[in-house]
């Protein structure tokens, strides 16, 4: 899950032009969608820069914060007053993965990592949306708006800001 949330945050660059992509900037829509067709959404927004730096900033229904780290993820979750710590691998690459996908037809890509698949919409050379099922086989839609791609990003950023009193949980 871990690499699945570097790969949605990053996954905002144009395929034609991946080698110039060092960061991106979006607000985004997540849509999850469970086998009895239950919906949860959420709202937020994203950055992302090169090599392996992301924040999901969730906005609503909750408010929480998403720190992908080279090898680790820090989920900090101020309803809880915790941050949990976790591992990721070290031999995920978003720009290797996204470089080989494949184009299935106009404006549509396929990329896999891990035994998931992700289908990823374009328009204009810009990816719209990305959707997968994640591991406990929910349909997941990430819609992404007022895209900014290369903005320089101060990577102090994505220092995790997690105050004395939380919890922090290490997974």
């Amino acid at each position: 899950m871990k690499q699945k949330l570097l790969l949605l945050c990053l996954a905002t660059a144009s395929f034609a032009n991946l080698s110039s992509i060092n960061s991106f900037e979006a607000d985004f829509k997540q849509n999850i969608v469970d086998d009895k067709k239950k919906s949860i959404i959420y709202y937020g927004h994203v950055k992302a820069t090169k090599p392996q730096f992301a924040l999901w900033t969730y906005i609503k229904p909750i408010d929480k914060q998403v720190y992908i780290l080279q090898n680790q993820a820090i989920i900090v979750e101020p309803e809880l007053e915790q941050a949990i710590i976790k591992k990721i691998g070290n031999n995920f690459d978003f720009f290797r993965l996204i470089k080989h996908a494949k184009k299935l037809k106009e404006n549509e890509y396929l990329a896999r990592y891990n035994n998931t698949t992700f289908l990823i919409r374009t328009k204009s050379n810009s990816i719209q949306s990305i959707s997968y099922k994640d591991e406990f086989e929910n349909s997941v839609i990430i819609d992404f708006t007022n895209q900014k791609v290369n903005k320089s990003i101060d990577k102090k950023e994505f220092t995790p800001k997690i105050p004395d009193d939380y919890d922090v949980i290490r997974d």
